[in-house]
C-alpha cells in the first residue's frame, strides 16, 4: 500500500525536492530525512551499486539497511527483505534488522523463513511484542489459510486505476462509493517523492438508474487540491464529510490533518481543518464517525499511545471536538493500528500490523461489551492476506457486503479496491404439528425461545406445517399448543457448522377430550409390577405433565378378556396405581392423578393407526369378545395385546388456578 503521509502517517518535513546530477549518499540521506522514500530508495540503490563489496562492507551494510527501511515504507516487502538480508550479510550491528526482516518475510507469505528470523531476534528480546505477535501470526498462518471463512472476495476493477486506489467508503443509501486514488488524472502536476505517484484525490462512483456502478469521477466541489486528500468518512445524514489532508509548506514542517466539509446544493463546500488537539507535530488521519455521530475515531502517533500509530477517539459536539481518548491496549499495540470504520450496527473494524495476523495490515473486527471490554477477531482468509488489507465499508443491510482495499499480489505495492460478501447462513426448522391420531393440527401455535434471547411465535398452517429461521450453534426450547390439546415441548440445539441447514422437528399433541394411549408400558406377567423398559414412556409423561401444570388426569389400566371380571378389575386397578406411584415419585402432585382399573370392560376401538399396522382389524371395530372369537388364534393374541393397555385422559385444565 502506498501509504505516504496521509496513509502511513509519515511526516513531510519540507516541500522542496532535492535533485542532483549524480547519485550521492548525502542526497539519499536528505531525501530520507524528508520522508521521500521513493526518491531515497532510488538514490541509495545507485550508491550501493557503486560501492565495493570487498572494501566497503560497513558502508554497504548501512546503505542496505536504509534501502530496506525505504522499501518497507513503500510496502514492497520483497525488496525490503532482500535489502535487510544484505545488511545482515555485511554485519550491520543493529539487531532490529532481524525483526524487520522477519516482518517483511511474513508480508511476503514466507512464513517458515519469518519464523526462523523471529526466533533469532527473540533470543535477544524475548518479550518484544511485535516479535511475539509476529511469531504467533506466522505460526498460525497455515491454519488460517486452511480454515477459510465464508467471505467471497473479488477484485472490483471498475473502481481501480493503473495506480493506487484505496479507502472505499459507501454513502448511507449504498448508491455512491467514495475512494482515494493516485490515478494519473488526479489534481496537480507533481508526483510525490515519497511514493513516486501523483498526490491522491477523492473520487466517487455512482449507480445509474438501473443500479449499475459507473466509472469513478472526481467528487464535486473544492475538496481536491494540489495536496494529498483521502480516507473520507461521513456523518449519519451524509451531509458532512471528514477526510485526511497532507498539506505541504515551504517554511514549516507539515503533517497529516483531518478536514471537514459540508454538502451544499449537491456540492462539497470549502474544507476547514478539524481542531482535535493543540499538537502540530503529531499525525491525525483516517477519520471514522460512530453511527450515532457522538464520536470521531482517528489514527494518530500522538504521545500517550501504545506505540507506533494508535486509534483514538474524541466526542463530537456543537462546540467542537472534546478531549481525546486512546482506545487502549486491547485495540492498540506496539505496531500500527489505523483505518477505523464502522458498520451501522456499531461494530468497529480496523487494520493492524501489530496483532497476530497473516502479514502486513490485517483487518480486525472489534465489539465492545457492556463492561468496556473489546472482543477482537481477525477476519481471516480470504479477507486478509500476507499483504496490506484495510479500509472496510459496508452496505447498510443485514448481510455483510461492501468493499475494502488490498495490495495483495501487486509487486509494486499498489492498492486496489476489492468487493466482499459474507452470505448469510440460512438455518431453519421445519415441522408439522400432529395429534395422536396423526391428523394435522391447524393453526397450532409454536413458540421457539433461544438461549441468545430469540423469541419466535409461529402459527402453523392448515396442514399443521410450520417453519422458522434460527441461528447456528444455539440452544432452543420449542413448545407447540392448540385449543383442545395439551402442550408439547422439545429441546433442540442447532449445529455450529458454517453452512445452510434445515432441521425437522415435529410435535404430537395429546387431545384433552379423549383417552390417550401411553405406549410401551410393560408389567411383569400377571402382576402390577412395572418393568424397567416402561420408564422411558413414563418419564415422558412426567415431562408432559410438567409442561401442562394445570391439568389433572385419570390413569386408566385395561386388561384383555382372559380371566374373570373381578380378577381383571383388581389387576388393572393395581397396575393403574403402579403408574400413579411412579409419577408421584417423579414429583407430580398426587392431587392431579386419579388411578382407575377398568379390567376388560372398555375394549379398544380400532383406529386408523391400528388398522394400518394390522389390516385384518377394520377401522372403527370394537375389540370385544364377540369379534375376537371370530379371529384366528394368532390374530386373537394381537387383539388381546391391543386391549392390554394403559391410557390417560384429561379430567380438568384448571388445577391450581383457583
Amino acid at each position: 500500500m502506498k501509504k505516504f503521509s496521509v496513509y502511513l502517517i509519515i511526516f513531510i518535513l519540507s516541500s522542496f525536492v532535492v535533485t542532483c546530477g549524480t547519485a550521492k549518499l548525502s542526497t539519499a540521506k536528505a531525501q530520507f530525512r524528508r520522508g521521500e522514500y521513493f526518491a531515497a530508495a532510488n538514490t541509495y540503490r545507485k550508491v550501493y551499486n557503486k560501492t565495493s563489496p570487498a572494501k566497503e562492507k560497513e558502508l554497504r551494510a548501512q546503505i542496505a539497511r536504509q534501502m530496506g527501511i525505504c522499501y518497507e515504507k513503500l510496502n514492497i516487502p520483497a525488496r525490503a527483505s532482500a535489502s535487510y538480508q544484505n545488511a545482515i550479510r555485511y554485519k550491520h550491528p543493529d539487531s532490529l534488522i532481524t525483526l524487520n526482516l522477519a516482518r517483511n518475510l511474513q508480508n511476503e507469505g514466507k512464513y517458515k523463513e519469518a519464523i526462523r528470523n523471529y526466533q533469532a531476534f527473540m533470543e535477544y528480546a524475548p518479550d518484544n511484542q511485535l516479535a511475539v505477535n509476529g511469531l504467533k501470526g506466522s505460526s498460525e498462518a497455515d491454519d488460517r489459510k486452511n480454515q477459510r471463512s465464508r467471505y467471497q472476495v473479488r477484485r472490483a476493477d471498475l473502481f481501480n486505476s493503473r495506480r493506487a486506489d484505496f479507502s472505499p467508503m459507501l454513502n448511507k443509501e449504498g448508491d455512491q462509493l467514495y475512494l482515494t486514488t493516485s490515478t494519473d488524472k488526479a489534481t496537480g502536476n507533481d508526483k510525490s517523492d515519497i511514493t513516486g505517484l501523483k498526490f491522491n484525490d477523492i473520487y466517487s462512483s455512482k449507480k445509474d438508474e438501473k443500479g449499475i456502478w459507473q466509472r469513478p469521477e472526481p467528487i464535486e466541489g473544492s475538496i481536491n487540491t494540489e495536496f494529498d486528500e483521502g480516507t473520507p468518512a461521513f456523518s449519519s445524514d451524509g451531509n458532512t464529510m471528514y477526510f485526511s489532508r497532507a498539506r505541504r509548506d515551504a517554511v514549516y514542517p507539515t503533517s497529516t490533518e483531518i478536514f471537514v466539509s459540508h454538502r451544499t446544493g449537491g456540492q462539497w463546500g470549502e474544507a476547514s481543518k478539524l481542531e482535535i488537539a493543540k499538537d502540530t507535530f503529531s499525525v491525525f488521519a483516517h477519520p471514522a464517525i460512530s453511527p450515532d455521530d457522538k464520536y470521531i475515531y482517528f489514527a494518530s502517533d500522538m504521545p500517550g499511545g501504545q506505540g507506533g500509530v494508535d486509534i483514538w477517539r474524541a466526542p463530537l459536539g456543537n462546540s467542537g471536538v472534546g478531549p481525546v481518548e486512546n482506545l487502549g491496549d486491547q485495540i492498540n499495540t506496539a505496531g500500527d493500528e489505523m483505518f477505523p470504520t464502522f458498520r451501522q450496527n456499531g461494530i468497529l473494524y480496523f487494520s493492524s500490523n501489530g496483532h497476530p495476523g497473516l502479514g502486513g495490515l490485517d483487518i480486525f473486527k472489534a465489539r465492545e461489551d457492556e463492561w468496556g471490554i473489546w472482543h477482537i477477531e481477525n477476519l481471516g482468509v480470504p479477507i486478509n492476506s500476507p499483504g496490506d488489507d484495510f479500509g472496510m465499508t459496508f452496505y447498510n443491510k443485514e448481510e455483510e457486503e461492501g468493499f475494502f482495499a488490498s495490495n495483495r499480489n501487486d509487486g509494486r505495492g499498489y492498492d486496489h479496491i476489492y468487493s466482499f460478501l459474507l452470505p448469510s447462513i440460512k438455518i431453519k426448522i421445519i415441522g408439522t404439528v400432529w395429534d395422536r391420531d396423526e391428523e394435522p393440527v391447524a393453526n397450532a401455535i409454536v413458540r421457539v425461545v433461544g438461549k441468545n434471547g430469540a423469541n419466535h411465535k409461529i402459527v402453523a398452517k392448515n396442514d399443521g406445517t410450520f417453519e422458522v429461521n434460527i441461528d447456528r450453534g444455539m440452544d432452543y426450547v420449542m413448545m407447540a399448543g392448540a385449543p383442545g390439546y395439551l402442550n408439547d415441548k422439545e429441546e433442540f440445539r442447532s449445529d455450529s457448522e458454517e453452512e445452510d441447514a434445515v432441521y425437522q422437528v415435529d410435535f404430537e399433541l395429546a387431545s384433552i377430550s379423549k383417552p390417550v394411549l401411553i405406549e410401551n408400558i410393560f408389567y411383569d406377567f400377571d402382576k402390577a409390577t412395572l418393568r424397567p423398559e416402561s420408564k422411558t414412556a413414563l418419564n415422558e409423561l412426567i415431562e408432559l405433565l410438567n409442561d401442562n401444570p394445570n391439568v389433572t388426569i385419570e390413569l386408566a389400566a385395561h386388561t384383555d378378556m382372559i380371566g374373570n371380571d373381578e380378577y381383571n378389575n383388581k389387576l388393572s386397578a393395581r397396575r393403574a396405581q403402579s403408574v400413579v406411584d411412579y409419577l408421584i415419585e417423579g414429583k407430580i402432585n398426587p392431587a392431579r392423578l386419579t388411578p382407575v382399573g377398568y379390567g376388560e370392560s372398555r375394549p379398544k376401538t380400532v383406529d386408523k393407526i391400528i388398522n394400518r399396522n394390522h389390516p385384518f382389524l377394520p377401522e372403527g371395530q370394537v375389540l370385544d369378545e364377540e369379534f375376537i372369537l371370530t379371529l384366528s388364534p394368532e390374530e386373537q393374541e394381537i387383539a388381546h395385546q391391543i386391549n392390554r393397555r394403559t391410557e390417560f385422559q384429561v379430567l380438568s385444565t384448571t388445577f391450581g388456578l383457583y
